[in-house]
């Protein structure tokens, strides 16, 4: 019989193999913590805001982007199409800073020197809370006819932003309706 025997060859030690098998996991936890990193920050700097105002949108290089913009519903300017499922109205520049929300609404829509921006909406029927003074938060993309075409729309009711003395609302929680 026979007899075979393995043996590992003279050239290779095996601290070399260890160090080498090393060096790749470092390597490879380094590029992978690189590439969180990188993640998270381009997460951080395209989330840290959730909208524009309207004077970015019109003095940014936005046209033909997808952004999300708010601004003032003006009421009058309301048009919709039920058949065609069409929406056009015109909204105004409200201040990214403010503390009266409801206010800097109402006079966003009646300051005739406020940037005004026309929308179209398709394919999507009238909401209730679309009307005066209303906040429109509007995603869609700048038109090179200055129109910003929407894609999505979320509205907010100006008569929730009416400030209530607290007293008012633990005494008498219905008197605002």
């Amino acid at each position: 019989m026979t007899q075979i025997a393995w043996e590992k060859p003279e050239n290779t030690s095996e601290e070399a193999i260890r160090s080498g098998v090393q060096w790749k996991y470092l390597i490879g936890l380094i590029v992978l913590f690189i590439g969180i990193g990188y993640l998270i920050m381009q997460g951080t700097v395209s989330g840290a805001r959730y909208f524009i105002s309207v004077d970015e949108l019109l003095n940014g290089d936005y046209v033909g982007k997808t952004v999300r913009i708010s601004g003032a519903v003006i009421g009058e300017s309301i048009r919709y199409d039920p058949q065609n499922l069409i929406i056009d109205f015109t909204i105004a520049n409200i201040p990214n800073e403010t503390k009266d929300l409801a206010r800097a609404l109402h006079e966003a829509v009646y300051d005739p020197k406020a940037t005004r921006l026309a929308v179209h909406v398709r394919n999507q029927v009238k909401p209730d809370l679309l009307q005066n003074e209303a906040q429109a938060i509007l995603t869609g993309k700048l038109g090179t006819d200055g129109v910003f075409y929407a894609t999505e729309v979320l509205l907010k009711c100006p008569s929730r932003y009416e400030e209530i003395a607290p007293n008012q609302a633990i005494a008498d929680p219905l008197a605002r309706k």
